[in-house]
């Protein structure tokens, strides 16, 4: 029986219009424009305004876009897989929320739950689910409204979040240019260094947990940064020696937007120059799970069929991980 293998046949995303500028946040925090970005590379980040919208709300954006890109009906997808750490609520399901505003009454869905890297977590298994042949059209998503769980007073994490959503599609494919291998890694000491507190069933919501700010983000910055710089270098390089890879090999690397220097430590370990490197984290900031698909949604009509690209992520937790794609179309 011939190998079913699993390709990126499109691309959705969604970014909010709200721009919140270094300069306006040196009228919030104590911090100011030259500071942010001589240690993130940050100009700006999206945020999500307006009553009662949620992660759903920028979802549902990305996956109507990629579904307009094409050509596809709501009802032909089979499953919805959602990378978030911000769901709508605990439960049900933010994929199943996301999945009814955009009638994909045939498809069932769940959230994945690892950070910075859970859009590559996710597109592993949307990959697998591809080629067992059971299924035919799965959307990974990964979105975020971290402004939901940021501290606005607290000035080493609020200058670096952001909100956004970004969607591909896989579909079966014969050919070559599909998902071709990934090396996924966590390790659960790191939550000592990047966690939110409170909200969970180690620690359920109560008047103490809000009082002491126990549901926003903490980050021990250097710990965080230290792990990040070799576990995101470190596993792209090993994904490309085990694959007989080098630098000359690859179109494309699309690191998670965490950090500018952690960006470029990943590029120099694979000894890629800047141009082949998608950079937007000046004017996105980290928006966790949706940070690489908005880089391919950014950068789709200058990818072309058979690109070796390279995704790369670190997260909270720790997860990490990178993947290999080659490329699967070209963008009219």
């Amino acid at each position: 029986m011939e190998k079913i293998n699993a390709s990126i046949t499109a691309v959705g995303a969604f970014v909010p219009e709200f721009r919140l500028t270094n300069k306006i946040l040196e009228t919030m925090v104590d911090t100011n424009d030259e500071w942010i970005k001589s240690r993130t590379g940050i100009d700006e980040r999206r945020i999500l305004k307006g009553e009662g919208l949620a992660s759903s709300d920028m979802g549902k954006e990305a996956v109507n876009e990629l579904l307009k890109k094409r050509g596809i009906q709501p009802e032909e997808i089979d499953c919805i897989i959602c990378a978030t750490v911000t769901p709508d609520m605990v439960f049900p399901a933010t994929a199943n929320i996301i999945g009814d505003k955009c009638g994909l009454k045939n498809a069932f869905g769940f959230d994945v739950s690892a950070a910075c890297s859970g859009f590559l977590y996710s597109l592993t298994l949307g990959t697998t689910m591809i080629e067992s042949g059971r299924y035919q059209k799965v959307i990974v998503l990964g979105v975020d409204k971290m402004s939901s769980i940021v501290d606005y007073t607290d000035r080493t994490t609020c200058v670096i979040f952001g909100d956004g959503a970004g969607a591909v599609l896989l579909e079966p494919s014969k050919d070559e240019n599909c998902i071709k291998d990934s090396i996924l890694k966590s390790d659960g000491s790191g939550r000592n260094f990047l966690h939110m507190k409170a909200g969970g069933s180690w620690k359920p919501s109560s008047i103490e947990t809000v009082t002491n700010k126990e549901h926003y983000i903490y980050q021990e910055g250097q710990s965080v940064f230290k792990f990040a710089v070799k576990g995101m270098a470190d596993v792209s390089y090993e994904l490309l020696q085990r694959n007989n890879l080098t630098g000359d090999d690859i179109a494309w690397l699309v690191p998670h937007q965490a950090n500018l220097r952690i960006i470029d430590a990943t590029a120099n370990r694979m000894g890629l120059p800047k141009e082949k490197v998608m950079i937007n984290i000046q004017k996105y900031g980290n928006t966790t799970a949706a940070t690489i698909p908005l880089c391919l949604w950014e950068w789709e009509k200058q990818l072309h069929k058979g690109d070796n690209i390279i995704l790369a992520a670190f997260g909270g937790g720790f997860t990490w991980g990178a993947t290999w794609v080659k490329w699967a179309y070209d963008t009219n």
